[in-house]
């Protein structure tokens, strides 16, 4: 039995919302609206855990300050840290639960979207939502494969300059201050859904477009009187 079977009363339920939409709209159309519907319905959480990366943001200059002046005496930093957050009604952990609360959702449209079902019986553009990419054959298939991947490889290039631009923006580290391993990596990260994708069917594909282009956009738009706020918690940590 799966881990995520759990999720099955709530995979049933998708299932039967995403059926509704296809009975209005072709089926990838369904599974494209519902994922907008489920993003726009956890908007408020997405509002709550940058609110709490713009809190962690503001502190951070704060936050290393303390942090230097205190190194090697662990409970003064302790104590200065909590006073710091108790001052300014902040929490070190603001917008993490935010970003917890969406996973069982995203849990749930990634089960509906790889397992067996009705609904991946249906075509997009003639390519069956259930097929995978290693499977197709014909020009039209790979050219509906194609297009997926190079959307989804614009939205991780879009992803790659943002990481890059907050890298770039980031203050000199303080000397003696331990560099974040592996941070010059992070960016080429946003091109990991490519390949995910290559290793799901149409249908995930097209949830996986659908949600990487949102969470951009929502972003961008979240962020989009914040300076650098990646390299800012980069240059605290």
């Amino acid at each position: 039995m799966s881990v995520f079977a759990v999720l099955d009363p709530a995979v049933r339920l998708a299932h039967d919302l995403v059926s509704a939409l296809a009975q209005v709209v072709p089926t990838a159309a369904a599974i494209v609206l519902f994922t907008v519907l489920v993003r726009l319905a956890l908007h408020p959480l997405a509002r709550a855990a940058a609110r709490g990366e713009k809190s962690r943001t503001r502190l951070a200059p704060q936050v290393a300050e303390l942090n230097r002046r205190f190194k090697g005496e662990p409970e003064k930093q302790r104590e200065a840290l909590a006073e710091l957050y108790r001052r300014e009604k902040a929490s070190p952990f603001a917008g993490c639960l935010p970003m917890l609360v969406q996973i069982p959702f995203f849990s749930v449209m990634y089960r509906l979207f790889t397992t067996p079902n009705d609904l991946l019986g249906h075509t997009a553009f003639g390519v069956p939502l259930g097929l995978h990419a290693s499977a197709a054959h014909g020009a039209a298939q790979w050219l509906v494969f194609g297009a997926l991947y190079a959307a989804l490889a614009a939205v991780g290039l879009a992803n790659f300059r943002r990481a890059r631009r907050a890298i770039a923006a980031a203050p000199a580290p303080a000397p003696g201050a331990t560099p974040q391993p592996g941070a010059a990596l992070m960016p080429y990260l946003s091109f990991g859904t490519v390949l995910f994708a290559a290793l799901v069917p149409l249908a995930a594909g097209l949830y996986l477009v659908t949600t990487t282009a949102w969470s951009a956009a929502e972003r961008a738009w979240l962020h989009r009187d914040a300076t650098a706020p990646a390299a800012a918690l980069a240059a605290a940590a």
